[in-house]
């Protein structure tokens, strides 16, 4: 199992989970984070530190496994976060909204610390 970052972090992006992850799995794009999933170690304390709830473990993922295969793919083309930066300014406006990847969603890569 690993875990994955979902739809909740799409212009969230509030990067808690940067700060305690062991391993520096985190990637980051231009709005959203995601988790690389062969090194991710399965420890889970990313999890409760996600304020809009967006880390799940893969279990929890769809049918087909959509996110799994997001994480794995931007994780390879996108720069690793290992600080946590400035979430954007409209991010709790945002988080509860539901289909924001569809919406929202940038292949860009961000900054990358």
């Amino acid at each position: 199992m690993t875990y994955i970052v979902t739809d909740a972090c799409v212009r969230c992006k509030y990067m808690d989970c940067v700060e305690v992850c062991p391993v520096d799995c985190f990637y980051e794009g231009e709005n959203f984070l995601v988790i690389h999933p062969d090194e991710c170690i399965d420890c889970g304390v990313c999890e409760p530190e996600c304020p809009a709830d967006a880390i799940k473990p893969d279990s929890q993922d769809e049918p087909d496994g959509k996110w799994l295969k997001i994480n794995t793919e931007y994780a390879k083309i996108w720069p690793n976060i290992t600080v946590k930066g400035t979430p954007p300014a409209d991010a709790d406006a945002l988080k509860d909204e539901k289909g924001k990847f569809e919406k929202y969603f940038s292949p860009a890569p961000g900054s990358g610390t």
